[in-house]
């Protein structure tokens, strides 16, 4: 039997059409107006038509009912009006298909209308309302006996969500198909409507939307830009150990506060940030064991120029005990929060940050900001010191350190150079 669907893709539904079906996980992030809700109802369309299994079951799962069904409802008795034998269910959102097939829209709001049920597929919508239990306890048990595919579909919501945990976890997984759609990208909305849209929304409400910034809702993000940046060049992704190469830590130093350490690895220009380790209320004992356990082949370990302040209940000198434990400390220089700021967004363009293993580190860099002052109309120099600023700091030790290790090795061969001169 064949059925013609009036549907038209336009070349980013075509694309994603042609690789949905190559992956059992896929994301998108697009952008407002993409047109995903009708990719997503078609796709489950064609894969209850073509499934060969016995009463295959589809499902599409929006935050709320209501939104299932002012969002997808309609577009699901629109596309399949024209195949013979189907039969609309109001009252359940339902459409049941000829072959056996059937399609549910389904609320998380009820987990348990979905809890015990088989599915052959499913499209999560608005992914960064959902929650992870439903994810885990729910959907991925109803996908098992089918080995069934799932979609997550949405916008950028912030960082502190699943969608954004999955965005993640896409960029460094094979077994994920992962596509971002920007509206500056795809030429979907004319560049009149953006241009209005930015006005009406402002800029970061504008980047979220339409430009599927994950730091969008963060107002005054110092890094928010880079990291956004090495975003789209894929430079937050998996970075593994490279053998060949020793490895160097910087360090945030706290005892009453967080205490945090960067793993890197300088590989030609490029700055690999392997790993990320943070705790609080701990003394070096702890760290030494931490770095061992890593068991990594260390060359420098950089810490600020507090590492140098003695303790009265010991009579040492923090870079003196840590020494004992095995750490021996390079002292970054004492600069100007400013200056160590620039230096981090000089250095940012080429370093690569590991997805799996600093996930705290990526996240604290797009939340580091500054406050707004209303009556200056302009933001506050000092940075707003909260749960990010530790990684903040760390990197900008790094930063610092590496900058005052190039200065000097700069200086040594300068004097080089002119010994041989005068020789």
């Amino acid at each position: 039997m064949k059925v013609v669907i009036p549907y038209t893709p336009r070349k980013q539904q075509a694309y994603l059409h042609s690789n949905l079906d190559k992956f059992r996980y896929s994301l998108l992030c697009c952008h407002r107006r993409f047109g995903k809700s009708v990719l997503c109802i078609l796709h489950l369309i064609k894969c209850a038509m073509m499934n060969k299994h016995h009463n295959p079951r589809y499902a599409y799962i929006a935050p709320t009912y209501s939104q299932a069904k002012k969002i997808a409802w309609d577009y699901l008795k629109h596309y399949t009006e024209k195949i013979p034998g189907t039969k609309w269910n109001e009252s359940e959102l339902r459409c049941d298909f000829i072959n056996g097939a059937r399609i549910t829209l389904l609320s998380s709001e009820n987990p348990d209308s979905i809890r015990g049920i088989y599915l052959d597929g499913c499209i999560v919508d608005e992914a960064a309302m959902i929650s992870e239990n439903l994810i885990n306890e729910v959907i991925t048990p109803a996908l098992s006996d089918r080995t069934g595919f799932m979609i997550l579909v949405g916008t950028p919501k912030g960082m502190n969500n699943l969608f954004y945990d999955y965005y993640q976890k896409a960029q460094s997984s094979n077994r994920w198909f992962l596509y971002r759609a920007k509206a500056s990208d795809t030429g979907i909305v004319e560049k009149d409507e953006l241009k209005a849209a930015l006005d009406v929304m402002g800029k970061s409400r504008y980047m979220q939307e339409f430009e599927c910034s994950f730091i969008g809702n963060i107002v005054g993000s110092i890094y928010g830009e880079l990291i956004a940046s090495l975003d789209d060049k894929k430079q937050l992704c998996r970075v593994p150990l490279n053998p060949a190469y020793p490895v160097s830590t910087s360090w945030d130093l706290g005892f009453a506060s967080e205490t945090a350490i960067i793993f890197f690895q300088q590989v030609g220009g490029a700055i690999n940030i392997i790993d990320y380790y943070e705790n609080r209320n701990q003394a070096f004992p702890h760290y030494a064991q931490v770095l061992k356990e890593k068991d990594y082949v260390y060359e420098n370990h950089h810490g600020p120029h507090d590492v140098e302040i003695t303790e009265f209940s010991t009579g040492k000198s923090r870079i003196e005990v840590a020494h004992q434990m095995g750490i021996p400390f390079r002292v970054a220089p004492k600069t100007a929060i400013e200056d160590g700021i620039h230096a981090v967004k000089m250095m940012l363009p080429r370093m690569w940050i590991d997805t799996d293993n600093c996930k705290k580190l990526i996240d604290s860099l797009r939340h580091y900001h500054r406050v707004f002052n209303d009556k200056q109309r302009t933001y506050k120099i000092k940075p707003v010191h909260d749960w990010s600023s530790h990684a903040a700091d760390a990197l900008r030790v790094l930063a610092t350190g590496l900058n005052e290790v190039s200065y000097q090795n700069h200086k040594r061969q300068l004097v080089a150079e002119a010994d041989y001169k005068l020789i």
